[in-house]
């Protein structure tokens, strides 16, 4: 059983928004051994500031390895797959967004030459995992026999695109930004960055709770997750989540409407980022869609419960009810 990551190698790779990211590479972890025929893959695309070794703890925990293999797969802009801080990858100052048909079509890449599928089990993804699996769905439905979206939708939401703008704007207001990146390293930006990050992304009854200050469990807890990142890459992954929209501008609720893959929405009770009722919004768009909601002070985090047995047997029981039944289209 492999437990380290790996790149796969793309070549010069073609992005929707009309540029080519050169010698582009997939970062992926494969965790459990895949059937002969494949039917056993469970593909779970990154999310924000994600490395693939940061979701390992699905495995046991959410997925059983030695029945799934299950394949992270690590979205361009996060540093290990290509991203502006390597392989002359640009932003959006550069007319260069990735668009998530972009990562679902890498990951395809990856998953035809690595593994020689040709359909998947489930794509399981929290939050801009979350959007990949709804972008899975809607553009490769031959492939995507079930999908589990938890604590994410499938059109990013006019209040969503506030609070991403202002993460955007804590950088490129920092002293040293200069237009297309930075000139030294941005501690001011990354610093408000940060506060604004942890403020949306834990609930209130959360911070109520803490037994520290506020600006003590940032600074200790959340800022060092992020300086890790080249900031460029922070942005890069603002401007996928800023574009994400599945149905392009169109009518979101047809693009909805022909998902045929067997599908669990996931809501976190107190999610300030995907807040249930607009998770329900997406599930009644989708035929035979199961809707859950987890009740949990953590917040967005309730779909990321690492360190959390209770939320963790709830994704598990999700999961496992939806990967009992067979798909039915």
């Amino acid at each position: 059983m492999s437990v380290q990551p790996h790149h796969h190698q793309l070549g010069d790779w073609p992005l929707a928004c009309g540029h080519t990211i050169p010698d582009a590479r997939i970062s992926y972890l494969q965790i459990g051994d895949a059937n002969p025929d494949g039917s056993n893959l469970i593909l779970v695309p990154s999310s924000y500031g994600a490395r693939v070794e940061d979701l390992a703890w699905l495995a046991n925990a959410v997925f059983d390895p030695d029945r799934w293999c299950i394949v992270i797969a690590g979205q361009f802009g996060n540093g290990a797959s290509s991203s502006p801080s390597h392989g002359a990858m640009g932003l959006a100052e550069q007319g260069c967004v990735v668009q998530h048909r972009d990562n679902v079509a890498a990951q395809k890449r990856l998953l035809q030459q690595r593994f020689g599928a040709e359909r998947l089990a489930m794509v399981y993804g929290w939050s801009m995992g979350a959007q990949q699996a709804y972008q899975w769905a809607v553009d490769e439905p031959g492939w995507t026999e079930r999908i589990c979206c938890v604590c994410g939708t499938a059109r990013t939401s006019p209040h969503n695109r506030l609070f991403l703008l202002s993460l955007r704007q804590a950088l490129t207001a920092d002293r040293h930004w200069n237009g297309s990146g930075f000139n030294a390293p941005p501690e001011q930006g990354l610093r408000t960055y940060a506060l604004i990050y942890a403020s949306w992304a834990a609930s209130q009854p959360f911070f109520r709770h803490l037994n520290e200050a506020v600006e003590e469990h940032v600074e200790s807890h959340w800022l060092p997750h992020y300086q890790r990142h080249d900031p460029r890459d922070l942005i890069a992954m603002l401007d996928t989540w800023l574009a994400h929209d599945v149905a392009r501008g169109g009518d979101l609720q047809a693009a909805l409407g022909r998902i045929r893959a067997r599908t669990a929405v996931v809501a976190g009770s107190h999610d300030l980022y995907f807040p249930p009722d607009d998770l329900r919004a997406d599930a009644d768009a989708i035929a035979g869609a199961s809707f859950h909601v987890i009740p949990s002070e953590l917040g967005h985090r309730a779909g990321n419960p690492h360190s959390s047995p209770i939320e963790q047997g709830q994704l598990r029981r999700i999961t496992a009810e939806l990967l009992a039944h067979p798909n039915s289209s």
